[in-house]
Formats: structure tokens, sequence, C-alpha cells
């Protein structure tokens, strides 16, 4: 019969030297223990805090966050970061306004009022172009990933600047005669008692898991950010993944931006500001790692949930705004800590798994079969 080694036992979860691991249960969960934590504390707080209503509400704000950071996950996992999300939002959330106000048609003097679902699709179209931009920086010029974004955040703000001269489209709830109407829905009504933002967020991150775990190109985004070079070796198109990754990041940040707008009834070239910033925030704190190959979509909504009713649950209990900032900056630190904690283990676990210290294969144990 076969022995099981110390270290194979070090390597199954739950289980350490002395039995029940409870540190690496807290370790591993510590988003979803933090966000019950988050909802314990401010229910004490606050009798307003824990009511349906309040979370309906409050989740419907996490949408928007928890839209950027399924995109930003995505990235993340092969190596990668989007910092354009955040722009890339509003500058769809500009065009939708742009378009739902009128295409003047100068040449034939009308005015073209495009209905909604139109509307939705060119501004999808435009998030995935911006993300296929940078993609195609990043995976054959080999411009880094934090230049290229950081030009394109730049470049998307300032077309969105240009096109609303730094105003805001308003009232965009259309008019029936001109057959436009409709956008406010995706903002104001629900489905079934649940705001139509939400249930928009939970398919995103349905469809987004099932392509990380039931798909090959999910196995390739794994692989791309455990060992670019690896991969590649091994047949991984790691070019066609880093682009389809940054184009699925561009229309998480566009839909976030048709959220955004359709709950504001208006568009503003302002709009998701420091965004893509949150959108980091909760892939980390849901437990993903910054160096890629580590992640998943459940632990980052956990992220964004934390985030969300954090900021809320201050508000509610009427913090300052700036209070507000120093709490997240240090949830965030926090999380990062944990993350350098939780994969620094993992990493000394394998190598004793595979012999000693040195990274040397060791010896087969007395007794174990070879």
């Amino acid at each position: 019969m076969t022995d099981t080694s110390p270290a194979q036992k070090r390597l199954q979860p739950g289980i350490s030297s002395g039995g029940f691991d409870l540190g690496r249960l807290l370790l591993e969960g510590r988003a979803f223990f933090a966000l019950i934590a988050i909802i314990i504390v401010f229910s004490l707080l606050s009798p307003f805090y824990f009511t349906m209503s309040n979370f309906l509400i409050m989740s419907s704000h996490v949408a928007i966050f928890g839209l950027l950071a399924i995109g930003m996950l995505v990235v993340i996992l092969t190596g990668g970061i989007d910092l354009s999300v955040g722009s890339t939002l509003g500058l769809a959330g500009c065009v939708a306004g742009f378009l739902m106000q009128g295409v003047e048609l100068k040449m034939f003097g009308a005015v073209l009022y495009p209905s909604v679902w139109v509307v939705v699709v060119m501004t999808l179209a435009l998030g995935a172009l911006v993300g296929a931009v940078n993609g195609v920086l990043i995976a054959y010029f080999k411009v880094p990933a934090f230049v290229a974004t950081l030009g394109l955040l730049y470049v998307a703000r300032g077309i969105a600047l240009l096109m609303t001269n730094g105003l805001t489209y308003n009232n965009l709830g259309g008019r029936p005669e001109l057959g436009n109407t409709g956008f406010d829905w995706l903002g104001f009504n629900r489905l079934f008692g649940i705001p139509i933002g939400v249930l928009v967020l939970a398919v995103v991150a349905l469809i987004c898991s099932l392509l990380l775990t039931r798909t090959a190109f999910g196995r390739w985004v794994y692989s791309t950010g455990g060992n670019a070079r690896a991969a590649e070796l091994s047949g991984v198109p790691v070019k066609r993944v880093q682009v389809t990754v940054y184009v699925l990041s561009g229309m998480c940040a566009a839909i976030a931006g048709l959220v955004l707008s359709s709950q504001l009834t208006s568009a503003g070239p302002t709009a998701g500001t420091t965004y893509e910033l949150t959108a980091i925030a909760a892939v980390v704190i849901g437990g993903a790692a910054l160096t890629g190959g580590r992640g998943n979509v459940r632990g980052t909504l956990l992220g964004a949930f934390v985030i969300g009713f954090l900021s809320d649950g201050l508000v509610i209990i009427g913090v300052s705004a700036y209070w507000q900032t120093v709490f997240t900056g240090a949830v965030i630190v926090l999380a990062v800590l944990l993350n350098s904690i939780q994969y620094s283990g993992r990493s000394k676990r394998a190598l004793a798994g595979n012999g000693n210290s040195n990274g040397k294969p060791a010896a087969p144990q007395q007794g174990a079969k070879a």
C-alpha cells in the first residue's frame, strides 16, 4: 500500500500537519468572509443597511464595477493589465448618448434616430475596437501592457471630451414618435424584482465562467498567464489569446458604460474616472494573482461586492468621502498582502512536494512505490 508523505498531506486542501487547517481556509475564502463581516458590521451600525431594497440598490451599483472587473480578470489571467477600461466606459456612454440624441445627416438635410438595439450593438463594437487596438499593440508590437493601455486611457478620454465639448448628454429616455425609446430600461427596470443591470452582470459572469472553465480558450488563457513561452511552444496561439482577452475587456467596459448611462439617464465624458483601479482592486481582493495564471470569476464577483458594499455602507453611516477613500485603499493593500502570503505559501508547498528547498527531486521514501 502506498504511504502518503507529509509533503503530499500539505498539498491536500484543508489538511495540515495538525489536521484541519483553519488559517488556510480563512485565507482562501477571505473575500467571502470579508463580505459577511461587512454586512454584519454595517447592519449593526445602521437599521437601513440590512434590507432587501438596500441590497438591490447596492447590487445595481456593484454591477458597474463587476462588469469592469470580469473583463479585467480575463486580461490579468494572461499576465496583462488594462488601464483603459474606465475611459472606455466613459467613451461608450458618450457614443450611446450621441446616437440617442440623433445623428444629423447634413447631406440629406435629415436627422437619423437609431433604435436602442442599434445603439447597443454599435457601442459594443466600439468597446471591442478599443480592446483590439490594445491587444494588437501588446501582442504583435510588443508594447508593454501598462504603456499601451495607459495611452488608450488618454485617447479614449480625449475623444469623449472632444465629442461632447466637455458637456453632458442629458435626457436619454428618447421620444416615442422618433422610435428611440427604451434606453432607460437597462437602468430602471426590474425582472422578478431584480434590477436589469444585476441580471446583465450575472449573465456576463456566467458566460465568462463557462468560457474559462469549459473551453479550450479558457485553458489557453491560464496557460498564457502561467508561462507564455511554454504555452506558445505547446501550440497555444498566445498572440490571438492576448488580442481576444483585451477585446473581451473592452466589450465588458462598453456594457458597463451602457448600464451606467441608463441608470443616470445621462452620459458625460468624465464618467468612469479611476474605475480601472476599482476593477483591479476587485480582481485582487477576489484572489487573482497580478502575475497571471491564477483567479476565477467567482472570487472576482465577491471582490466587487466587497468594495461596493463597503463603499455604500460607509455612505449610509455618514462617513466622510475622504475616509471612504482611506478605507478602500487599506482593503486593497491588505488584499495584495494576503495574495502574496497565499501564493508564496503555495510555491513553498510545491517545492516541498517535489523535494527539498533547492528544488531537487527527493529520493523515494521508504515504503512508497517508485
